[in-house]
């Protein structure tokens, strides 16, 4: 039987093996990467046309996006015809981080819809706010004449239970994404 020789342990020897399976654990990853990315892309792509979808009145095409005060609008047509706006917006106050909402207006700046897009909260507490018997109060609501506050802070919107931290967060959202529509209306 022929001896096998063993690598000796140094440190050097270490750094050599430590240093192969670094170099070929990161090309590993960026080759994961770089094949997963265009799916990754156009799932993403879509998650937002169905949320666009879901928060808009029935459009026909959308309109180059656009910033305005700290939010991204992105106006939706019939075919020249502007029939509303999403706007997206995020909140720092949530109990367990942000808060990031799309709200849709209809071209009168009534709130259509609103969907949560990113939320951290308590599940079970915070996390209600996606919940339709929450987020659904403020639909159909003129921001002109329906106080945008939980009925603690003397506003219209009745809190989460156990949640009042969670509701703000969420109402904080959609004030920045008022005054994003309003200020930004083309």
């Amino acid at each position: 039987m022929a001896d096998k020789k063993k690598l000796e342990s140094s440190f050097k020897n270490m750094l050599i093996v430590l240093a192969a399976i670094s170099l070929v654990s990161a090309l590993a990853i960026g080759f994961t990467y770089t094949k997963t990315k265009p799916a990754a892309e156009k799932v993403q792509l879509e998650k937002s046309k169905k949320a666009l979808e879901a928060v808009l009145p029935a459009f026909e095409k959308l309109g180059d996006k656009y910033e305005a005060e700290g939010c991204r609008l992105t106006p939706a047509y019939k075919g020249e015809e502007l029939v509303g706006t999403a706007v997206e917006a995020v909140s720092n106050k949530g109990f367990g981080g942000d808060v990031q909402i799309l709200v849709g207006f209809d071209a009168e700046g009534k709130i259509h819809n609103t969907a949560i897009l990113s939320i951290k909260e308590t599940p079970g507490l915070g996390s209600n706010m996606a919940n339709p018997k929450f987020k659904d109060q403020v639909n159909g609501k003129d921001p002109e004449n329906f106080k945008l506050s939980v009925k603690k802070d003397g506003g219209d919107v009745d809190a989460i239970t156990a949640a009042t931290i969670s509701s703000r967060a969420f109402l904080d959202a959609l004030n920045k994404a008022v005054a994003a529509y309003r200020s930004g209306k083309k």
